[in-house]
């Protein structure tokens, strides 16, 4: 049984887009209609952000921050890993810095989880076409009984941390649809801010996009047989 009004800890990798924390946590606020705490995973070094961040957290109870070291590799899922293993929270939503939450998001995911075998339900980012189509997920909402139980398809954590960046939610779900624990909700809306559907100006990370997408595929492709 499902209570009405779950724990949920929603983790924000930070990628160096302080402007990003101001607005995220705006529509954090005005539209996640359950009680919840916001989990910022900063990179050591990264100044801008950590102020940004500090900005926020003032007079918020419910917004903590992490700092970790910069890692070249892995580094969105190890902060994912991080956020996992430090709270407590029932459940989790896979976040990052470039989204906006819509009103409304959290009821209709959260009802998916009275089925006792979804652990993962991707939301709709209107962004990716496969994600549009309900076939896949970049951002999710994970059951911590879940994570617990099976953690990746080869060992703990949430995300499986060789990945550069990209190809990590591909693993995640195509892992818990292995399992078939995953279900897709359209109207939960957690908006992507990409420059590719130009809902965002291009940046260093963005411009790299290319570069680990061939790194990434490699990685996804050598895997694959894992969960086929």
């Amino acid at each position: 049984m499902i209570c009405d009004m779950p724990d949920l800890v929603i983790i924000i990798p930070m990628l160096a887009r302080a402007h990003r924390v101001a607005p995220l946590i705006a529509s954090i606020e005005e539209n996640t209609d359950c009680d919840h705490t916001v989990l910022f995973v900063c990179t050591r070094g990264d100044g801008h952000v950590l102020a940004a961040v500090e900005d926020v957290m003032h007079s918020r109870p419910h917004v903590r921050c992490d700092v970790l070291d910069p890692n070249t590799v892995g580094d969105y899922a190890i902060k994912i890993n991080h956020g996992y293993r430090v709270t407590d929270e029932p459940f989790l939503f896979l976040g990052a810095d470039d989204l906006q939450f819509h009103p409304g998001w959290w009821p209709p995911a959260l009802h998916h989880f009275v089925n006792p075998a979804i652990g993962v339900v991707g939301t709709q980012d209107q962004c990716n076409t496969r994600v549009r189509r309900g076939v896949h997920a970049t951002h999710s909402v994970v059951s911590r009984r879940y994570v617990d139980a099976h953690g990746t398809i080869d060992g703990p954590g949430v995300l499986h941390e060789g990945y550069v960046h990209e190809f990590v939610d591909d693993e995640f779900v195509a892992t818990a649809r292995k399992r078939r624990a995953f279900a897709f909700e359209h109207r939960s809306i957690v908006e992507h801010l990409h420059p590719m559907v130009g809902k965002a100006p291009s940046d260093p990370m963005y411009a790299a996009q290319g570069s680990r997408m061939m790194i990434d595929r490699r990685t996804f492709q050598r895997r694959e047989h894992l969960w086929k």
